[in-house]
């Protein structure tokens, strides 16, 4: 496995709101990786962001890169991933982002704290896996198994012994940080005769939500307080997988151990979670449809009423032609993806350098805002989206204009649910449904009040979601789906903010050492730029 420090998952990240963190990551690996902060807007600072060719070419083995890592309004609990092919399959860690000195909880400080991820395991080594299926167009391997805190547990015999526990004293309340690290299944998660409260989402608060499960997406991240109130024992926290699509998927299960303390004699079967069906879809919406922002004074939001620049997306799995059916995908077909029928193509001289210092033909300002041919998405679509173009086309966006994305999911290939994450910044999911997006009564139904302020959001299978932002972070941003074989198959774009009028509204500088990156080109830059907060974290990996 590669690993960070020889551990999966990796360490946790400790920071105070507003901190700047340094983290010198060093590749003793075999292969390229870099590393990307998942929800740290990183203002004006897109050189330590982190996805492949997209902001900075991979750290090659032997080799050091320093992050610099910059938190501004978010507030609780992120996660940091590689972001080269699948390496984050294992590595990844999470991001705990504690109140300001002299700030508190919106709620009643917690006895203790605890990270909980979950994972997807392979038996295989993920590369290979991957490299696999990209030559032969197939969709990859699924995993072996699902794992909380590197352990699959209960009911998998290979971790009976080493199953995750997590201790806790009766009467008291804990503070979960729970994050969805897996690859390419949501997942239902609960606690065996527990409540869960849950009081946060990537990293911002929400009203506070009382229930017996979550569903979460790949990417996202819940603090849940739990209060362990039932009689001393054990008691399993478990994790299984929400499907709502005819495709392969790990059909396992993975569980913990929530362990009171005390003299007690253990069940030799602890009591498990009821937990929903695996395509119950509606159980999975009557959860996220309950989520919204907390919206108090000391935790506003500030929600786009007026629309400067307004974006409708159709997401889609395709295929590409392979001649005489000599691929390993349907029909003979190599599987892929896309974005208003455009799959992305990586570039091999990553963006942002292309973009900040003018280089050419690497990428092209034309990503549509609406698909080019319009169609019944979510119905009868026939073969006229099946195959998709591929570029590398970019959206340019005007510092501070008001940003409305319509995500529609479609019916091209196998629908879905799509996870989308966009980088650089956190937006509010204003609204969701089924069927295709109308532009006169979808927007009726939009919350404009207390949306939830998230970083990654789940497009309905066959249904559609609108988000909203103001584009105040220039910089070169990726926008992909977070199910990794889709975004390996081509589910993503960018999203570049122009400069604003000033230095304060500009991109920062690169270090005067940084060189464009081409193939097998290491960039390798410490980002001493700009004066430095008092307060900064330094981490080595």
């Amino acid at each position: 496995m590669f690993t960070v420090n020889g551990q999966w998952p990796g360490p946790t990240i400790s920071v105070r709101k507003g901190d700047t963190a340094f983290v010198n990551v060093h590749n003793d690996g075999n292969y390229g990786v870099t590393i990307h902060w998942h929800g740290v807007k990183q203002p004006r600072n897109p050189w330590s962001d982190g996805p492949e060719n997209i902001t900075q070419c991979p750290i090659q083995p032997g080799k050091n890169f320093t992050y610099e890592v910059i938190f501004s309004d978010e507030e609780g609990t992120l996660w940091w991933h590689a972001h080269s092919d699948w390496s984050r399959a294992t590595i990844h860690g999470a991001i705990v982002i504690l109140p300001e000195n002299g700030t508190s909880y919106p709620f009643a400080t917690p006895y203790a704290e605890e990270v909980l991820i979950l994972a997807e395991w392979f038996n295989g080594d993920v590369m290979e896996l991957i490299e696999n299926a990209t030559a032969t167009g197939a969709d990859p391997q699924i995993s072996d198994a699902y794992a909380i805190n590197g352990q699959p547990g209960f009911p998998n015999n290979c971790s009976n012994e080493t199953t995750y526990r997590f201790p806790v004293q009766y009467g008291k309340t804990y503070l979960l940080r729970v994050v969805h690290a897996g690859m390419n299944e949501e997942m239902f998660f609960g606690i065996a005769k527990h409540n869960l409260t849950v009081v946060a989402q990537d990293a911002a608060y929400i009203k506070p939500i009382t229930t017996d499960y979550v569903m979460m997406t790949p990417g996202q991240t819940m603090d849940i307080l739990l209060t362990a109130d039932q009689d001393p024992s054990y008691y399993y926290i478990a994790a299984t997988p929400f499907v709502d699509a005819d495709v392969p998927y790990d059909s396992t299960n993975t569980s913990a151990i929530l362990q009171y303390a005390g003299n007690y004699t253990p069940p030799s079967s602890p009591p498990y979670p009821s937990l929903p069906n695996v395509t119950d879809r509606d159980a999975a919406d009557n959860f996220t449809s309950r989520i919204r922002a907390l919206a108090s004074n000391e935790h506003p939001i500030n929600v786009p009423t007026e629309i400067d620049t307004q974006i409708f997306i159709a997401v889609s799995v395709n295929e590409i032609f392979c001649p005489n059916e000599s691929c390993g995908g349907p029909n003979g077909n190599r599987l892929a993806a896309s974005l208003n029928n455009i799959s992305f193509l990586t570039p091999t001289i990553d963006i942002l350098q292309a973009y900040y210092r003018n280089l050419t033909n690497v990428f092209t300002k034309d990503f549509p805002n609406e698909p080019l041919y319009a169609f019944n998405y979510t119905g009868d679509v026939g073969n006229n989206t099946l195959y998709p173009s591929l570029g590398t086309n970019v959206t340019m966006i005007d510092y501070g204009a008001a940003v409305e994305i319509v995500f529609q999911g479609t019916n091209v290939q196998t629908p879905e649910n799509h996870p989308m994450h966009l980088h650089g910044f956190s937006f509010y999911l204003v609204g969701t449904g089924y069927g295709n997006f109308n532009e006169t009564t979808s927007p009726q139904t939009y919350n404009l009040v207390d949306p939830p302020e998230v970083n990654t959001i789940g497009v309905p299978k066959n249904g559609w979601a609108t988000i909203r932002f103001i584009a105040n972070n220039p910089g070169v941003w990726f926008m992909h789906c977070h199910l990794e074989r889709h975004a390996s198959w081509g589910m993503a774009t960018v999203i570049i903010v122009k400069n604003g009028p000033t230095n304060d509204t500009s991109i920062f500088r690169p270090a005067s050492e940084l060189k464009p990156c081409f193939p097998n080109m290491l960039n390798l830059f410490l980002p001493f730029w700009k004066k430095r907060p008092a307060r900064v974290k330094p981490f080595f990996f």
